[in-house]
């Protein structure tokens, strides 16, 4: 049975106004408000293709929408947004202020309130072979943020180092979409609100340090988060990895530092700064596994020496996401009776 469209029934009648629905201009915010509630819990892409059709991904599948709010294999039977559908669109996640998102435009997607990324397809303006920004945009990929709490319990406890009373040095790895930042989110809520429910596990809260680049993790509104990522979090929002992590370091001396997707030299340096400097660092990175992470330039050497002690591997299969948990050797870790809970936390 396809888990995005089910077979429930029960419940199902419109969602009550899921706030990242208010991102889309009529007629779309209609047709998906009117989608069951199941299918709305569960979407995490929309996708608007002017003159194309309408389609949802989720639960790792994916679906066209016709007029009457219905879900489709069959494109010729969607929904298909025409060039007014997509102005509106860039106006309201713009603010209509197209002209002030010119980095954003360069980097081809918009993050706004909510941690809701957006993704812009078109065509780009050049200036000296790099990308000047994207004019003519027809395609938009809204990627749904959510917060599920509890998504770090049954990894939590292998991150843990009793002896020196710390969080490891830890990097979490899958291929887009994933959940690595859903994983990351509430990771720093926990570790932000200390854990007293953990046995000999228990630490008290520590101070966690943020750089979302993207607007992501912590999803601010004017510096702000929307997002419950602990007490003792300090966010720096829309402020690049590797400037944001040594920022970090010299004016909020966290405890634990953390940072998605990192991919670059610059970030690598910054990590290797962070660890020479008593900071524990927690960074995703997309790879499908340690070999893959190997043939990655500014990584590698980051693996060869050993700098991280932990390794979640995150890898959505049919009956949910998996989790497997490696440690400095690249060696797996057991999962103990009972400490599965929110491992499977998009299932």
């Amino acid at each position: 049975m396809n888990k995005l469209a089910g077979e429930r029934q029960h419940g199902g009648g419109p969602i009550t106004n899921p706030n990242w629905l208010e991102l889309f201009p009529e007629p779309v915010k209609s047709i998906l408000h009117q989608l069951p509630h199941h299918i709305l819990s569960v979407v995490e892409e929309v996708r608007i293709r002017e003159g194309r059709p309408l389609e949802i991904n989720g639960a790792g599948s994916h679906h066209y929408v016709t007029g009457q709010s219905t879900l489709t294999l069959e494109a010729d039977k969607a929904y298909k947004p025409q060039r007014e559908v997509s102005r509106r669109l860039l106006d309201l996640i713009s603010n209509h202020s197209l002209y002030t998102m010119e980095e954003e435009l360069r980097k081809g997607f918009i993050t706004i309130p909510g941690g809701h990324r957006i993704g812009l397809a078109g065509r780009t303006v050049l200036h000296a072979g790099h990308v000047e920004h994207i004019r003519d945009i027809s395609g938009f990929n809204v990627r749904i943020a959510r917060e599920v709490k509890g998504a770090a319990d049954g990894i939590l406890p292998f991150l843990i180092d009793r002896e020196g009373n710390r969080i490891r040095h830890t990097l979490l790895l899958s291929a887009p979409q994933q959940g690595k930042t859903t994983l990351l989110r509430d990771l720093a809520r926990q570790i932000s609100s200390g854990l007293p429910g953990l046995g000999k596990s228990s630490l008290p809260g520590m101070k966690v340090g943020i750089v979302d680049e993207r607007s992501e993790i912590a999803g601010c509104l004017k510096g702000v988060p929307s997002f419950d990522v602990g007490p003792r979090t300090d966010v720096m929002d829309a402020c690049p990895k590797a400037e944001g992590m040594m920022m970090m370091i010299r004016s909020m001396s966290p405890d634990v530092l953390m940072v998605d997707e990192i991919g670059r030299g610059e970030d690598a340096e910054s990590v290797t700064e962070a660890l020479h400097a008593g900071i524990t660092v927690v960074a995703t990175a997309h790879a499908g596994g340690i070999e893959e992470l190997k043939h990655r330039p500014a990584l590698a050497g980051l693996i060869e020496t050993g700098m991280f002690e932990r390794y979640v591997l995150l890898k959505r299969k049919a009956q949910g996401l998996s989790c497997r948990i490696l440690d400095q050797q690249h060696r797996p870790l057991q999962l103990q009776t009972g400490s599965q809970r929110g491992v499977n936390f998009l299932a």
